[in-house]
């Protein structure tokens, strides 16, 4: 499932990156990498963009963002 699809509150590891050159880098310096658990910890009021829990730190990431990210329930 795409991490943009993830409901707030839910938690998920990280299987792939779907996005290659400097978008991926910056995914993989935030801390997307394999096996990393993200959790949805907040939405903005107009849905976009969500805040997640990763690695010790809350991010935002915009829908278009997210969708590249493939992640597994937990």
């Amino acid at each position: 499932m795409q991490l943009s699809l993830l409901p707030l509150g839910s938690k998920a590891k990280v299987s792939k990156l779907n996005v290659y050159g400097n978008i991926r880098r910056r995914m993989l310096d935030l801390g997307l990498i394999p096996d990393t658990t993200v959790e949805t910890v907040q939405i903005s009021p107009a849905g976009d963009p969500k805040a997640y829990y990763i690695r010790g730190a809350v991010i935002a990431l915009r829908k278009e963002e997210a969708s590249k990210v493939q992640v597994q329930i937990l």
